[in-house]
């Protein structure tokens, strides 16, 4: 789900089509739960196993369609990127597996959480990989988090480890993907991630099906092109995302993200009507003062970082005019 995004256009056309896209985008991640339900009749395995057969499929078919074949092939000749990548694929692979089965076993408000974590983690990430140093809002946030994830637990009488694996899984899959470069385009990484996770998709295939295991044919062609579709599922909103970044400011784009998880906690309180004890109505509120802090950090950094650009400028060039939003 990372990109590698151009330098966003400020044009109002551009940042109204970049809104557009990076709702689409978001919003299908955040519906996702929903159109999962209707591949319950088939194990997490297996649904994985599809996805990443046909989103390859598909992927290739974008790059194919649009010329971009050149980006896969300059990736394969890089071993250093290719290594990472490989690294991404294994985590997503583990990141859609605990989804599914969230999905599927009606436990969307930890997917919810999960993701609501994932950009506390990513800082975290940076300081203990990255050795970024971290401002006191950010240390706060994470402080915070941490106290809503202990409360959580207590609730559950045990972490909510679905929560924590999809936040830890995709987290590092974002890391990885930044260590391979920003020299290969969303949709050429994700072909790569999905061609190396093949074999493995087909070998699982295969050993469900000794087993009299797999549910292709199960309800005839409405079970086969609901597998099917899960390589556009998976492809498509990543094809609006990296449409997104090209169009809209990073501040922007990262405001955008939290609409998958509030999507899903929504669809886990009033579809799945998942139970909101005391507990956890509390870690959420937390979780969510912890993204208020971290979201007025970065705003507050972000407008720091234009006043001391605008300051730089020669008073004899007149200053680029930027669209709101």
């Amino acid at each position: 789900m990372t990109g590698s995004p151009d330098s966003p256009s400020s044009a109002p056309g551009s940042l109204r089509s970049g809104l557009a896209f990076g709702i689409a985008c978001y919003g299908i991640w955040g519906v996702l739960p929903l159109y999962l339900v209707w591949l319950e009749f088939a194990p997490a395995l297996e649904v994985v196993a599809h996805r990443a057969l046909w989103t390859a499929v598909v992927c290739l078919l974008i790059l194919a369609l649009t010329g971009t074949l050149g980006q896969l092939v300059q990736t394969l000749r890089h071993p250093r990127r290719m290594a990472f990548l490989a690294a991404a694929a294994a985590l997503i692979s583990v990141n859609w597996l605990l989804y599914v089965y969230a999905a599927n076993h009606r436990e969307v408000l930890q997917a919810s959480l999960g993701y609501f974590i994932n950009p506390l983690l990513s800082v975290g990430l940076g300081v203990a990989v990255l050795h970024e140093k971290l401002r006191r809002a950010q240390w706060l946030a994470i402080a915070i988090a941490v106290v809503a994830v202990l409360v959580i637990a207590i609730g559950y009488g045990h972490p909510p480890w679905i929560a924590l694996g999809l936040a830890v899984s995709f987290g590092l899959y974002g890391l990885t993907k930044s260590l391979a470069g920003r020299h290969t385009g969303a949709v050429a990484s994700l072909t790569i991630e999905t061609l190396l996770l093949a074999p493995f998709a087909l070998f699982a295939l295969h050993w469900l099906g000794l087993r009299n295991d797999t549910h292709f044919l199960a309800d005839g062609w409405r079970s086969a092109l609901l597998l099917v579709s899960t390589g556009l599922v998976t492809a498509a909103p990543l094809t609006f995302f990296a449409a997104a970044a090209r169009r809209l400011p990073l501040s922007l784009l990262g405001m955008l993200q939290y609409l998958a998880p509030s999507l899903q906690f929504l669809i886990a309180v009033t579809v799945n009507h998942e139970a909101m004890s005391t507990s956890r109505w509390t870690g959420f509120i937390l979780i969510w003062c912890a993204l208020l802090v971290l979201s007025a950090d970065a705003l507050r950094l972000q407008r720091q970082r234009r006043g001391a650009a605008d300051a730089s400028r020669p008073a004899s060039v007149a200053p680029t005019p930027r669209a709101s939003g």
